[in-house]
């Protein structure tokens, strides 16, 4: 099956954290978009203005007609707003390890729903520099591959620790609003990172129990698995995503 994979990368990163996904995706038919989202801090990045509503815009007018939508970490709130705006040209959202939160939910009031009882689900948050107006912040290379990156080789995440760029909060701390209607109509894979030290497994848990009704996929990988298993990633998905066909009008089990 061929088809075209919308793909949204996630806070501080830009579209390059795909560069190793894509052509073993491409090896298996799927055409690869990866979307370089507004003023993410990247060499060529669109300009601002950095929000969910600028994100979801600039993703509608990248993506093809219709695309199967993988969303990393915090790009889970753009995808699912993105199905809420055109839910007929989303086939279906994969959230790898994503923020995959119900309507007027954001991730750091999900965090305190679990973190009684999961600590590290703080995640990288205590590890964050911040500009002096709280406008912007930075994760630490060390805290990246510590947080993000610590499966991964160890050359491939100290590069990809130094490419992380700052991330204006108005961009990070997003909330979707979400109906059943149109979101609730668009078939979802949940793709859960085992030993993810930034979206917790607790966490990842939770947002399944929430926003019930996703595919279960799981990796044995921290927060990165297209970073740190690009291969053994493709396999998967290909595998799940056959299921499925995708048409013009609509997405139906095989």
């Amino acid at each position: 099956m061929t088809a075209d994979l919308l793909l949204i990368h996630g806070a501080w990163q830009g579209a390059w954290v795909w560069d190793a996904l894509v052509p073993e995706l491409g090896a298996r038919g799927w055409r690869c978009h990866a979307v370089e989202l507004p003023e993410n801090g990247q060499p060529g990045a669109p300009a601002g203005p950095a929000s969910l509503d600028a994100y979801v815009a600039h993703c509608a007018a990248v993506m093809p007609e219709r695309a199967i939508v993988i969303a990393h970490s915090g790009a889970g709130v753009i995808a699912s707003q993105l199905a809420e705006a055109h839910p007929e040209r989303v086939a279906c959202i994969v959230y790898l390890t994503g923020m995959m939160l119900p309507s007027g939910l954001g991730f750091a009031e999900l965090v305190q729903q679990v973190i009684a009882a999961a600590p590290e689900a703080a995640g990288v948050g205590p590890y964050l520099e911040w500009s002096d107006d709280r406008v912007f912040s930075r994760v630490p290379p060390q805290a990246a591959i510590d947080i993000f990156l610590q499966d991964c080789p160890p050359a491939v995440a100290a590069v990809a620790a130094t490419r992380l760029t700052p991330q204006r909060e108005t961009a990070r701390a997003l909330v979707a609003t979400l109906t059943p209607e149109r979101f609730g109509r668009v078939p979802r894979i949940y793709l859960e990172a085992v030993h993810d030290r930034s979206v917790v497994l607790a966490a990842q848990r939770r947002m399944q129990a929430l926003v019930p009704g996703a595919l279960r996929l799981s990796m044995d990988t921290g927060h990165a698995p297209h970073v740190a298993q690009p291969a053994a990633l493709a396999m998967l998905l290909d595998e799940a995503l056959a299921r499925f066909r995708v048409d013009q009008s609509m997405i139906v089990s095989r």
